[in-house]
């Protein structure tokens, strides 16, 4: 499988609530690069980490591109994502149900074909303002 056809499954697994087949294309040292967090290793860290977010947040990336190195060993991922806010996250603004609509860049290395690294960045002041914060 390309690199490119691998981001395509895991956008379509996280589009899907599949966490599960996320959880499958990675390594099971993966580094997870949080958006104004900490950085997180591993598996059970990633697992969580979806866990915590569907309890908070629906969310759907659209409008999808994917871009990788001729060797497959790195990629990057813009999309936009739509969400719903559920419940109040630690930290944030009060949920209400409000929707948002955020661009993403994403980053990735890749081993053995499978996801190693995931680097996610988004304006955070932007999503904030968009939910009432």
């Amino acid at each position: 499988m390309s690199t490119t056809d691998l981001l395509e499954r895991y956008y379509a697994a996280f589009n899907a609530a599949d966490w599960e087949s996320m959880l499958a294309l990675m390594t099971d040292d993966v580094r997870h690069d949080i958006n104004e967090a900490p950085t997180q290793t591993g598996k059970a860290a990633f697992r969580a980490f979806l866990a915590k977010m569907d309890a908070h947040y629906r969310e759907q990336a659209q409008d999808l591109v994917v871009m990788a190195t001729p060797d497959g060993q790195r990629a990057a991922a813009e999309f936009t994502i739509h969400g719903e806010y559920l419940k109040t996250d630690d930290g944030l603004p009060p949920a209400k149900g409000q929707t948002y609509v955020l661009p993403v860049g994403a980053f990735f290395e890749v081993r053995g074909g499978q996801i190693a690294r995931v680097t996610n960045y988004y304006n955070l002041a932007d999503w904030s303002r968009q939910v009432g914060g």
